[in-house]
This record gives C-alpha cells, structure tokens and sequence, in this order.
C-alpha cells in the first residue's frame, strides 16, 4: 500500500475483530479510509474499533456494526443500519468465516460452514447493493485453496442427505465463495463493481480453533498431496494473511479487471477446473437467492 492515498473512500470489513479482518482493517484506516468494522460480539468490536482507531488517519476514522453472519435477520438489520450511516461504499471485504466445524446450522437452519461462508456474505452484499453501486465498489472475498476439496452439491447445500464431511463441507463453502465472486463480478460490471476471490495462504489465525491434531495432520496430508506443494506447512502472520485480500481491494493495476481468483498479491490460475464453472456459479446464485429469501 506504499503510497496509496484512501482518504474520503469507506471501506467494509467484515470479521474484523480479530485475525486478517482486524489486520485489514487496521491497514486500511492507516491510509486515511472511514472503516466499518462487523463483528458478532459487542465487547470485542469495541476493542478492536478502538484498535483501529489508534492506527487511523482519516477524518471519520472507524465505527463498528453489529452482524452475526450466521443468522439473517442479523445480517439484513446490520445492513438496514449501515446504509443509514454512509452514502456509498468503496471497498467491501468479505473476510469472517469457519472453517471444519462440527456438524451444525445456522439461525436459519443451514450447514454451518456453507451458511456463514457463503449465505451470510452473499445477503449480506445483496442487501448492500445501492450503496456498492453508488460507490463503483471492489468486492473482495476471501476464499481458500480449500476449495479444492470439493464442490457444492447444489441438490443437497445443507447436507441432509448425507453423510457429513467437514472437510469437503469447508471445501464446498470455499467453492462457493468463487462462484458468487465470478458472478458478482458478471451482473454488477455495467455499475464499475468489480469482485474477486482471494486466497490469503495458511495463516495462523483462531479460525483453526474447531481442529485437533488429527484435523491438522489431515490437513497436511491433503496439502502434500497437491501438484508442486511443500511437504511441509507453513503459517503465515495475520497481517501477511490480508496482504493479498488489501492489494486486490487497493492495487491500481487491477482496476477495470474482476472475477479472477488472487493469491499471493498476484492473479492465480491455481484453481479447481469446477471453480471455473459458469454454469454453475450461475446456479448458485439463484438457489442462493431462495435460501436466503427464506430466513426465519
């Protein structure tokens, strides 16, 4: 970000009270952008508003804006507020997520992972869309080599016919997080919105916080047996972690582009021949548009 001057530009984060969402955030506010900060728990978006705060350099600084991306009423009345608050938004960075939880759902009844991963952000930014228009908004959303796991099954995105698998369920969830960008991408372009999906590399971070030793040695194993992996896993800081996600959300050079998939501050052709799948980011869209139309 050397250089870059975000004074006057709003820029959304959200998980950002902890991990790459605060390190984004933190980075952001230091280059003078207004941050809004979402985080489910009040006690720890205090803190960290009040941590980035300290690092801001813009007029209007940072505010925080309660959302659990886990529950839609949540999400649509932190975004009933927030578009009470600002006139547009500029940059909007998906970033808060699970990753290999145990079998469970959401508010809304959804497999936890595909429902905080995918829906909460997906109605999230629908429910977002004047202010990301009016802004000629970047969309970035953090997705994860993980994708390679597996697909959504779009017959069965909760799986309730099946045998539950939190690896593929994050795998799925990951995919999705593609396929929403490359399709965002394609229906928001004639406004100047562009999307893309960020992998941020393994990042050391709580997000691990559901796995035990066996999660983490199957998770090795999987990332071994990847064409050219390392043998060996390495972490990265939080801060290195939101390097790509700020650089697909700041860089010049990526303006008029959209709908890649970035890692390590660079378009990435790393990815899963499904990911690349027109036809079925398209799908996703509408069934995503019926699930979350049916929130409790």
């Amino acid at each position: 970000m050397s250089g870059s001057d975000l004074a006057g530009r709003v820029a959304v984060v959200t998980g950002a009270t902890t991990g790459m969402g605060l390190a984004t955030a933190e980075a952001l506010a230091a280059r003078g952008a207004q941050v809004v900060l979402t985080g489910r728990d009040p006690g720890r978006l205090r803190d960290a508003v009040s941590r980035v705060q300290q690092v801001s350099s813009g007029e209007r600084g940072a505010h925080g804006l309660l959302a659990d991306l886990a529950d839609l009423a949540s999400v649509h009345a932190g975004a009933e507020q927030l578009m009470s608050q600002v006139d547009r938004i500029d940059l909007l960075i998906n970033n808060a997520g699970v990753m290999f939880t145990p079998f469970g759902h959401t508010v809304d009844g959804h497999e936890l992972q595909f429902g905080t991963n995918h829906l909460g952000h997906f109605a999230f930014t629908l429910a977002l869309e004047p202010l990301l228009r009016q802004g000629g908004a970047r969309i970035v959303n953090l997705t994860s080599a993980g994708h390679k796991i597996a697909e959504p099954d779009l017959e069965d995105p909760d799986w309730q016919h099946r045998t539950y698998d939190k690896f593929a369920a994050y795998g799925a969830s990951k995919t999705a997080n593609i396929w929403f960008s490359s399709e965002l991408d394609r229906r928001w372009l004639d406004d100047g919105v562009r999307a893309f999906a960020v992998h941020p590399g393994n990042v050391a971070t709580d997000l691990a916080r559901h796995m035990d030793r066996a999660d983490f040695k199957a998770m090795a194993t999987m990332s071994a047996a990847r064409p050219g992996a390392p043998q060996r896993m390495s972490f990265a800081t939080p801060a290195e972690g939101a390097a790509t996600a700020i650089w697909a959300a700041t860089a010049p050079e990526l303006a008029g582009r959209g709908g890649l998939y970035l890692a390590d501050c660079a378009v990435s052709e790393d990815v899963a021949a499904w990911a690349c799948d027109t036809a079925k980011a398209q799908a996703l869209w509408s069934l995503s548009e019926q699930m979350v139309a049916q929130r409790r």
